[in-house]
């Protein structure tokens, strides 16, 4: 898990390179280095839990740290959603990020269309006011994020 987050962390950091606004790109930066932190202390507390006798707190502790990194990757996305809804610059042909930065653009397209599809054929009230469709707009964040436990009807 520890690893991953330094994943995270590398794709932040890629996406605050290319965008244009200061804002987003100084929030996404923050938000990789809050990450690339969490991830240094998992892998830490995890190296020590291995090498120590098993107890309750520490496996806690453990289990706290890892929804702390979790909590810290749902950030970077959401700072990088931003980022991209702003737009992002082209990198170098070639270059490692030109898959990352495609990979934002075909996501900001999706979004645009689902919402230029949401405006027009969703259902309104009585007051004009567009109704939330059933189906949710295509989000970065979603890839990550836990289901949600079944509700008791």
């Amino acid at each position: 898990i520890a690893s991953d987050g330094q994943a995270f962390v590398k794709f932040g950091r890629a996406v605050a390179k290319h965008c244009p606004d200061a804002r987003c790109r100084a929030e996404l930066l923050c938000a990789a280095e809050h990450t690339l932190t969490l991830s240094s202390q998992l892998g830490m507390v995890a190296r020590v839990k291995a090498v120590t006798a098993d107890s309750k707190s520490s496996s806690e502790l453990l289990v706290s740290n890892a929804r702390n990194l979790l909590q810290a990757v749902l950030h970077v996305l959401k700072a990088a959603e931003a980022a991209c809804v702003k737009g992002l610059r082209q990198p170098p042909p070639g270059s490692e990020e030109e898959g990352l930065t495609a990979f934002c653009m075909r996501w900001r397209k999706n979004l645009l269309r689902h919402r230029a599809e949401e405006s027009v054929s969703s259902d309104r009230d009585e007051l004009g006011l567009r109704r939330t469709g059933a189906r949710a707009e295509p989000s970065l964040t979603a890839t990550v994020q836990e289901p949600s436990p079944p509700t008791a009807r």
